[in-house]
């Protein structure tokens, strides 16, 4: 039997699932290994029975910090440095000798497409539109919060927007430590898009979400791959009355704690009661927690979003994707320009509300939730969104695309 690799960042939760949730459907043709390199989530893999090889050098909860600040742009360098980079490169290429993959499959582990391409293995990325060039080359790409700086705001958004279809040319930019990595392996360098597509690129998403419906013939639209986590829902969330409207706030893993605890607070006194696997995100930051509010761990979100009215996220993908599969409208913060773009997508359906990171108030986030919750139009088209996209089924649509490609 042939071995599919699988390389997730494990510190993040939902890159995490959507590399297990396709390995699930490809184990009956491939042995699958995974790797990781450190992060709160490696449990998810190994759970499942699947054997995970420990990386070197670990990411440190430091270092797992400082990359979701540059994530969000609160901070801006690059992510790895060429010595730490160097050293992962060395390391992959030992294993990928050792265990001859017929692929790599990866998702945010940044150092995989340079050994790939040096050790001349096809690497498939699992991604989405809104984070490609296809869609920021679009007349639907909008200026990100990172450049929402108050004197800009006399702008035309229209005059904006037209302007943000070429900020990935930036992307040349975040290439330097890439290219010159795999330079001195004797790699070509990364023109930028190339990077972040390989050979398939697999859409998490269905073809209906952002719009773009004409891609490159290595792209391949599978469906909304959301975290299907085999868990009871816990008793004070299964028992919560439901003599009010139930709110659903998951903000991921890469949530800013600060306003995921503005947000917290916010919810006090109002009519409703809110569900929150925020817990881990809250570490070591005071937050008064309203009585009608309920902090959790990680739940299983695809069981308990469908118990809500309506869904407060951060507009990662795998939250967009399971509240538009739960039916309901959504408010989104978007904490980078990704997410703010997934938020976009779905208020062009006109079942959202985004606000910017910048400039939202916890007074401006409340009306919007209580002008969704009564908006009997947001509720009709946030149900006809899920008809259409759950007919999908995105484990086997990527598990049939890798068996035809590779296990032949």
């Amino acid at each position: 039997m042939k071995t599919l690799l699988f390389t997730p960042a494990t510190y993040n939760f939902a890159e995490t699932m959507r590399m297990v949730e396709v390995a699930r459907a490809c184990r009956d043709a491939f042995r699958i290994i995974f790797t990781s390199y450190g992060g709160d989530f490696e449990w998810l893999v190994t759970d499942e029975g699947f054997p995970l090889i420990p990386m070197q050098p670990r990411l440190t909860p430091r270092k797992i910090e400082r990359l979701y600040r540059i994530i969000r742009w609160d901070q801006v360098n690059y992510p790895f440095a060429v010595d730490h980079l160097t050293e992962r490169v060395k390391g992959e290429l030992q294993w990928l000798q050792a265990l001859k993959p017929v692929a790599v499959v990866t998702g945010l582990d940044l150092s995989w497409p340079i050994s790939s391409r040096v050790a001349g293995i096809p690497l498939v990325w699992v991604s989405q539109t809104t984070s490609l060039s296809p869609y920021w080359h679009s007349p639907l790409a909008t200026w990100p919060d990172l450049l929402d700086y108050r004197p800009l705001r006399v702008i035309p958004d229209k005059v904006l927007n037209f302007f943000a279809r070429y900020l990935m040319h930036f992307n040349r930019i975040i290439m330097v430590p890439f290219n010159k990595t795999a330079r001195l392996f004797g790699a070509p360098p990364f023109k930028g898009p190339d990077f972040w597509e390989g050979n398939h690129t697999l859409l998490a998403e269905p073809r209906e979400f952002s719009g773009i419906k004409n891609v490159p013939s290595h792209y391949h639209f599978i469906g909304p791959l959301v975290a299907r986590i085999d868990r009871d829902i816990p008793p004070e969330v299964e028992d919560l009355p439901r003599d009010l409207p139930l709110i659903y706030f998951a903000m991921g893993s890469s949530g800013d704690r600060r306003i995921i605890a503005e947000i917290l607070e916010g919810f006090a006194g109002k009519p409703y009661r809110v569900i929150a696997p925020v817990k881990k995100l809250l570490k070591d930051t005071p937050v008064d927690i309203p009585d009608n509010v309920v902090v959790t761990d990680w739940l299983p979100a695809h069981k308990v979003n469908p118990m809500a009215q309506l869904s407060v996220i951060h507009g990662g993908l795998g939250t967009v994707m399971t509240a538009c599969l739960s039916g309901t409208p959504i408010v989104g913060v978007g904490m980078h320009f990704e997410q703010e773009a997934n938020l976009e997508c779905v208020a062009r359906k006109g079942f959202a509300i985004r606000l910017r990171k910048r400039r939202m108030t916890v007074a401006e986030l409340m009306d919007a939730v209580d002008r969704l919750l009564h908006d009997p139009e947001a509720h009709r088209r946030a149900q006809e969104f899920k008809r259409i996209i759950e007919k999908y089924d995105a484990p086997a649509n990527a598990a049939r695309l890798l068996k035809q490609t590779y296990a032949a």
